[in-house]
This record gives structure tokens, sequence and C-alpha cells, in this order.
């Protein structure tokens, strides 16, 4: 009897003679995130992938929630800074290939920290890392841009207009999420270096 007993607690059920309850012990969630550390590189790599590829769709295509880019990551404003780096040096003189993308490279994320720490100042609620991460993102307009010039190299004038099209769409990305977290009556001073980092990236990809 007694064996039986205790089997059945092991089990995590309690027989009729405590009650007639029965249940189970559940693992913590901190436990079920550790169990992600046994699980293959390439399953981590593709979750990753689907993230990144979920939160640059939710600034191409915009949508009235803003829940995606809360989750805040950094491998996608990496990801995107290297591609624009790469892409604004590529026809540059051999010697002065690494240089072109090292002054991008630098000017991308020390422009974010400079608007981030400027939106903090202010009184903003966002943290800083979570705004590296939606400038970051916000950039994907820009770097489809530096694309389309790279491969068409077609006359200046629709240059201009694919470049004006991409910094507005990269602005309206980034100033729809960064005014909500910011104090009503300091807005203006919370998205006008905003449009100033856009607007000189744009300008980059433009003379490139």
């Amino acid at each position: 009897m007694m064996d039986r007993e205790m089997k059945q607690m092991q089990g995590g059920e309690i027989g009729p003679d405590h009650g007639g309850l029965s249940g189970s012990i559940e693992q913590p969630d901190e436990v079920q995130r550790l169990e992600t550390l046994d699980e293959p590189v390439s399953t981590t790599i593709l979750r990753d992938l689907n993230r990144v590829w979920v939160k640059m769709k939710h600034v191409l295509l915009p949508t009235n929630s803003d829940q995606k880019l809360t989750d805040w990551d950094l491998w996608g404003p990496l990801f995107l800074c290297l591609i624009l780096s790469i892409s604004m040096s590529w026809d540059a003189q051999s010697d002065q290939a690494a240089l072109v993308f090292a002054i991008v490279f630098v000017l991308v994320w020390c422009g974010a920290g400079v608007v981030t720490m400027n939106a903090v100042l202010l009184g903003g609620t966002i943290s800083f890392l979570q705004s590296i991460c939606v400038l970051g993102y916000c950039l994907a307009p820009l770097n489809i841009a530096s694309l389309i010039l790279r491969i068409m190299n077609s006359y200046k004038m629709l240059n201009v207009v694919v470049v004006a099209l991409a910094f507005a769409w990269s602005t309206k990305a980034s100033v729809g999420f960064m005014a909500q977290l910011i104090p009503p009556e300091r807005k203006m001073l919370g998205v006008y270096p905003v449009f100033l980092f856009y607007l000189t990236i744009g300008w980059m990809v433009l003379m490139q």
C-alpha cells in the first residue's frame, strides 16, 4: 500500500485517500528557455533569421501595431549596416574601399547612438538598445535604394527619386515608432535628429 502511494506521489498524483486530487509539476519558463541550448545550431539560426525577417517586413510594410519592434535584437541592424557599407564601398577605388566601408559603418552606429541618447535625455521611455534596433531596421529602404543604384546606375534624376522615396520610407517607419515614446511637448526635438540621421545616410547613398 505504501509503495503504491509513493508511486502516485512521484507521478504527481494524489489518490482518493488524499482528497481525490491529481496534478503535475510544471517546469518554470526559465528551465524551458534553457532547453533551447540543446537544440541544433541550424534550428537556432533559422529561428533568428525568421525573427529578423518578421521585423524587416514590419518596417517595409508598416502596420498599426509596433509590438514586433519592441522585442529588440541587434542581428538585423548589423546585417543591414554591413550590406549598406559593402554596397557603398563596392565601386570605390581599391585604396579607398576600406575607408568608405569604415566611415559608413561607424556613421550608422554612432549616429543611431546619438539619436538614441537625445531621445533618452528628452525623457523618452525607450531603452537604448531598443532604439538602436528600431533605427537599424528602418535602414532597410535605404539599403534597397543603394542596391538599386548599384545595379541600375541609371539617370541622376531617377536616382534622386529612388533615394528620396527610400528616405521618406525610412523616416516614416522610424518616426512612427519613436514619436510614441517621447513626451508630446518634446516630440519635435526627438524626431528632428531622426530626420537628420536618415537624410545624411540618404545623401551618402546618392553621392556614392
